[in-house]
């Protein structure tokens, strides 16, 4: 099921959202704001794991669409989220080895949705972003992605650099975009992989760098000395599509 980007205001309808099983990104609670139900609303938050921040009233004014948020706001995602393992058996449905990109506090949901929409057209499985300091699949990212998110599944997980640990142990390996690293023609980008790529203030966290078992550099000629996040990752993508066409062949990769 596909969900469209909404606010939800008011504390019935932001407790049944989450009763539902509805996906919520962020919930908004205001300042101050503690008594039975606002209570009920922030338990159900944290059973799904959704982002809860505490707000000023006056913020959540400026956010309110109909003046009636009752001291909680609940921003719905647009899109339904995947689960890994659904990504993963995508790649073994496939028979292809998994490809994978992993965004490290990607905040821009233009970025986000250049990045899937490259994640489709460069073959990957599927795209695995964090569910804190990120953006997450807002309508603005499925519009930026061009209709790739009808057809890219996204995962959302807790700890990404737990969870570049555990698809270790099934035998990806993981390369991160770093301008300190090697030059990505020198590296081996083959086999199952995830292409980990950061935001373009400070890049891949170094918890998450740590994990990766490659760091790749794309060559600059130019006065500046960084990409904007989608292009590194385009640049990035193909040159692991490259290799994978040259290693196997269009079929089977």
């Amino acid at each position: 099921m596909r969900y469209r980007e909404m606010t939800i205001e008011g504390r019935n309808a932001v407790l049944e959202a989450f009763r539902s099983g509805r996906t919520v990104d962020k919930l908004f609670v205001q300042d101050g704001c503690k008594d039975g139900p606002v209570m009920s609303i922030t338990r159900e938050a944290r059973k799904q794991g959704t982002i809860i921040s505490y707000v000023p009233r006056e913020r959540l004014d400026a956010m309110s669409e109909a003046g009636k948020h009752q001291g909680v706001i609940a921003q719905a995602a647009a899109y339904e989220y995947a689960e890994l393992e659904d990504i993963l058996q995508i790649a073994r449905d496939k028979g292809e080895a998994p490809f994978l990109f992993l965004l490290d506090s990607i905040e821009d949901p233009h970025n986000l949705g250049a990045i899937i929409r490259t994640a489709n057209l460069a073959g990957a499985h599927g795209v695995v972003i964090p569910k804190h300091r990120a953006v997450g699949l807002t309508a603005v990212v499925a519009k930026t992605s061009a209709g790739a998110l009808n057809y890219t599944p996204v995962a959302k997980v807790t700890n990404l650099a737990m969870t570049i640990e555990e698809l270790k142990k099934g035998g990806m390996w993981f390369v991160c975009a770093d301008m300190g690293g090697e030059l990505m023609y020198r590296l081996n980008l083959t086999g199952p992989i995830g292409l980990v790529v950061g935001n373009e203030g400070s890049g891949v966290g170094r918890l998450v760098r740590e994990k990766c078992d490659m760091a790749a550099a794309i060559p600059m000629r130019g006065d500046i000395d960084s990409l904007n996040a989608s292009v590194a990752a385009g640049v990035l993508a193909y040159e692991i599509v490259r290799q994978r066409l040259a290693a196997f062949g269009a079929r089977g990769i």
